[in-house]
């Protein structure tokens, strides 16, 4: 039997504080917790495929009928808010369209070396060096997802997979695809060396384009941002290539370079077509 929802009609009820000025406080972190939006990205939360879990859901009382189910399937199914639109759109700041949002729980950070499979399995890892846009860091996971990388390491200075936006660009996907944070400072040809990671660093000036050269049973693709890209003492201790491209032009968004990337990558170790 599922959680039996409670009706709010007041937007200062003390249990949708979390819920509230979203936006603003998206901005300042929300102490352990996080945003979900929508119907998918809130299926994938409660999934068994996410490592978070829901402490509350606030819906309109029109999606409660098509979501009971998924609550019902719950092994601990958070408590559910019934408000109406225009309370939600209150409580948020900014008008809700969708009607579902939920707040999910962070959890303990998990380390890079519990997620990359260790030798000799081969494995397939994207890294994100100072990636600060949160739509491309939502897309780069949703591209990870989409061809299997087994994780996605950021630096400390990239963006938050978490952030309201970037869940919501990544369809979902930043909840059930792996990701850790390395520390300040961290480097990354270091790292990948621990965890027996051959380092392949995309950058459009590379002599090597990526479709010839053979593809490493185990992987980083690494990717800086856009413009600057990635440092040069990166670049020299990595193999840098590039992704070849139509004369005359050499810029790709970074979080479609990884996706194109990936799926190569993906085919070379033979990750696509599994079932």
């Amino acid at each position: 039997m599922g959680p039996v929802p409670e009706t709010v009609t007041d937007p200062d009820d003390p249990r949708l504080d979390p819920y509230t000025r979203m936006r603003e406080r998206d901005l300042v972190g929300r102490a352990g917790r996080f945003v979900a939006e929508g119907e998918v990205t809130l299926r994938l939360l409660l999934g068994r495929r996410s490592r978070f879990r829901a402490e509350s859901i606030l819906l309109a009382p029109e999606r409660w009928p098509g979501l009971a189910g998924a609550l019902a399937s719950c092994r601990e199914p958070p408590p559910v808010y019934l408000a109406a639109k225009s309370v939600m759109s209150a409580v948020a700041g900014f008008p809700i369209h969708r009607g579902v949002l939920a707040i999910g729980l962070r959890g303990p950070e998990p380390d890079a070396a519990a997620l990359v499979p260790p030798p000799p399995a081969s494995a397939l890892v994207l890294g994100l060096a100072g990636l600060t846009n949160h739509d491309n860091v939502g897309a780069a996971l949703r591209n990870a997802a989409a061809f299997g990388a087994d994780a996605v390491l950021l630096d400390a200075e990239s963006c938050d997979p978490l952030y309201r936006k970037s869940i919501r660009v990544s369809a979902g996907a930043a909840l059930i695809q792996p990701f850790a944070r390395l520390p300040a400072g961290a480097d990354w040809c270091a790292r990948a060396a621990t965890l027996d990671l051959h380092v392949l660093a995309l950058s459009p000036g590379a002599a090597e384009t990526l479709d010839a050269v053979p593809v490493p049973a185990r992987a980083l693709l690494l990717l800086g941002t856009e413009g600057p890209g990635l440092d040069a003492a990166t670049l020299a201790r990595a193999r840098p290539v590039r992704i070849p491209m139509a004369a005359g032009f050499d810029s790709l968004n970074v979080a479609t370079a990884a996706g194109i990337a990936l799926h190569a990558m993906a085919l070379g170790q033979g990750r696509l077509g599994r079932g």
